[in-house]
């Protein structure tokens, strides 16, 4: 809000204003709240005043408070649900069981009850929740509004194959990364789950990893996104993923990040070629040539044991300590 001179209506001066934030008391469904609210002062005289703009703020921050207080869903995620599965206000509304113009007013600003709020934040969090909705009002829907939210809603579902903490660690690489390739994620991926396995003797998460023709592969996060193929992974169904890395430790975040800081500088293919170099992707592609397609488990105990080996020569604690490694490893590849 642009500081400006207004004419204040206590002492009649045309003079400036202080901004200040102050707790104020709100009465809302019966219920007492305080929340840190948006005031203006007069330079002059000291007295609280209103100035443009000011009013619609404070609307704003009760709303906010109020809704992040209460676990109350936000107007973005209603639009963002209605971006994941394709559907219109009205067919939402009548999908998720509400009356048909109650989506619209609640994209209007008006809050909605915990009841119907929960219902909505369970079909954002998830597919198989929305989809039983849809199912179960499905009658009260137009035949092709349901076809393209089912199917939105059925291809989401094959995102929660994946356990919980690799969805999660994922959520973190897209919330940190400008823009990753499938081939990408998954060495990123592999990179983590060395790190993690080597400093704290527990994998970071259960999938295990497969010896493919272009390195190690977490064959459910491959299904998920190889339509991609080779370009940046982009589009609205990973909405849902947002702010799922939340979940992560402090512990758990510090080693994604080290990875991203540190291999994720790097390319796909680079880092494709650094795993081809790597002990537990050569041993488990022992026997094949280099082309021949394989799926051979790269078991979590020779991950652990490799990483292990070069937490000992380079501390994969220390970000400048993984550059040097990495660094060395690119020289070798190119002796």
């Amino acid at each position: 809000m642009n500081k400006k001179k207004i004419i204040c209506p206590e002492c009649r001066t045309y003079t400036g204003y202080i901004i200040r934030k102050e707790k104020r008391k709100y009465i809302i469904r019966d219920q007492e709240y305080y929340f840190d609210i948006t005031v203006a002062y007069c330079e002059k005289c000291g007295e609280e005043i209103e100035v443009p703009g000011l009013l619609d703020l404070q609307m704003k921050e009760v709303d906010e408070q109020y809704r992040k207080k209460e676990n109350i869903v936000f107007i973005d995620e209603i639009e963002k649900l209605m971006t994941l599965y394709d559907i219109g206000k009205a067919p939402l509304s009548l999908g998720l069981g509400f009356g048909e113009i109650t989506i619209t007013r609640y994209l209007k600003g008006q809050v909605p009850s915990k009841e119907y709020s929960d219902i909505i934040k369970n079909a954002l969090e998830s597919p198989k929740y929305m989809l039983n909705k849809l199912i179960e009002n499905k009658n009260k829907i137009a035949a092709n509004a349901f076809e393209k939210a089912e199917k939105c809603a059925l291809n989401l579902e094959k995102m929660f194959n994946i356990s919980s903490k690799m969805l999660s660690t994922i959520s973190y690489i897209f919330e940190e990364s400008l823009e990753i390739t499938p081939l990408a994620l998954q060495k990123i991926l592999y990179f983590i789950q060395g790190i993690y396995l080597a400093l704290y003797d527990v994998p970071l998460f259960d999938e295990d990893c497969y010896a493919w023709v272009h390195g190690p592969v977490y064959n459910s996060v491959y299904n998920l996104f190889k339509e991609f193929k080779y370009n940046p992974i982009d589009d609205d169904r990973f909405m849902i993923l947002k702010n799922r890395f939340e979940e992560l430790t402090e512990q758990e975040r510090n080693v994604i990040q080290l990875v991203l800081n540190s291999f994720g500088n790097y390319s796909g293919k680079v880092l494709e070629e650094i795993t081809h170099q790597e002990d537990p992707w050569i041993n488990s592609r022992n026997g094949y040539s280099f082309l021949e397609p394989s799926d051979n488990l790269i078991e979590k105990n020779q991950i652990q044991l490799y990483f292990k080996k070069i937490d000992k020569e380079y501390s994969l604690r220390n970000i400048k300590e993984i550059n040097r490694h990495i660094n060395e490893q690119l020289e070798l590849k190119n002796k």
